[in-house]
């Protein structure tokens, strides 16, 4: 049995890092392990034009210790007024590496997202010009349609006939969460990559309600049956390059997700490494861990993978009870807060 493993440092292709004392709070977490990360545009306001990209990197980069090599990669917030010239211009300059693609009320500070596709289509016909990747939240928030299904739905009503339109766009289906989104990224390939998150390969919906309402795992996408975690697993752990690793940690405030009307996300980030690490290892494919975090990502992106190297090694560790955060959001709690882990990251190596 491995006791140690050696990757090439890896990066998160999704992931919320919020503003002001939150983003200190919750910024070491990937900086210390991860090289890059795609940062996610959801803020309140949102991050709309390649100005306000620039001024977010330069809060971010304002908060890194001195001598880190942790890379943000920025992304802009597509609404229906997004100008095309504006987000061309920012990928051009390498100031925005994908734009992002909300459905209205889909999830956390998404009120400001697209309703009609139709007016975005100056902005795709940009994007699909330039090879710029669409990154999309993958879900209908038609009432009628169960909020299971809502993935499953948007693939054959919204992604699909999109794609049609646009048969050059290169698009990532983020945080896939079913069997279908893996049917559909494998046969839209490599057109259409998808990032996979360390909560829906770990735990599926009865984790999350059988025995009392666990608040730490509503997240949205919500959790699936285990049909589709096996599916999940699959995907990750096959080699298939169309998919690589994408936390969505999203870090709350405890008393934001234990309240009445708890807020999704699953704030992953201090322990995700380790736990996608026990996904593979479960799987017996510790030999995939490093093509899925380390090289499709930089591969769809058109980007060389990271020069240095992590170390893992078998220990036993537990998940971070309470992360403190100064200012009026006091704590947050991790993902599997207080659970054992079977791996630990140590070191970088040159």
């Amino acid at each position: 049995m491995s006791q140690r493993l050696v990757l090439r440092r890896p990066d998160d292709w999704h992931l919320h890092l919020r503003d002001g004392a939150m983003m200190q709070a919750v910024l070491p977490a990937t900086a210390a392990v991860m090289g890059r990360a795609v940062v996610m545009p959801n803020l309140l306001p949102p991050v709309v034009t390649s100005a306000q990209a620039l001024a977010y990197w330069d809060r971010i980069r304002s908060l890194l210790p001195a001598g880190s090599s942790f890379q943000p990669l920025m992304t802009a917030y597509l609404t229906e007024d997004s100008d095309p010239d504006d987000l061309a211009a920012g990928h051009r300059d390498g100031l925005l590496v994908a734009v992002k693609l909300y459905p209205v009320g889909a999830t956390t500070h998404s009120d400001a997202g697209v309703r009609d596709l139709s007016r975005i289509d100056p902005v795709l016909e940009r994007m699909q010009a330039r090879g710029m990747p669409l990154l999309v939240h993958g879900e209908v928030t038609d009432p009628e349609v169960d909020i299971f299904d809502r993935e499953a739905v948007f693939l054959d009503r919204v992604l699909a006939p999109l794609l049609d339109r646009y048969p050059e766009l290169r698009v990532v289906l983020e945080h896939v969460t079913t069997a279908e989104g893996v049917d559909f990224v494998r046969a839209r390939a490599p057109q259409v990559a998808a990032t996979l998150t360390p909560q829906h390969l770990l735990a599926n919906r009865n984790d999350m309600l059988v025995g009392g309402i666990r608040p730490h795992f509503y997240c949205l996408p919500v959790l699936k049956r285990r049909r589709h975690q096996q599916a999940l697993i699959q995907a990750a752990t096959s080699g298939d390059a169309s998919f690589f690793l994408g936390t969505d940690s999203a870090p709350h405030a405890v008393s934001a997700k234990e309240s009445a009307c708890g807020c999704a996300g699953c704030f992953t980030a201090p322990v995700a490494l380790p736990l996608y690490a026990e996904v593979f290892e479960t799987a017996g494919a510790l030999e995939q861990l490093e093509a899925f975090a380390s090289l499709n990502g930089p591969a769809f992106y058109g980007l060389p993978p990271n020069g240095d190297r992590i170390g893992l090694e078998r220990a036993h560790d537990t998940v971070p009870e309470r992360i403190l955060v100064d200012g009026p959001q006091a704590e947050l709690r991790p993902w599997l807060a207080g659970r054992a882990l079977r791996w630990r990251v140590t070191e970088h190596l040159d």
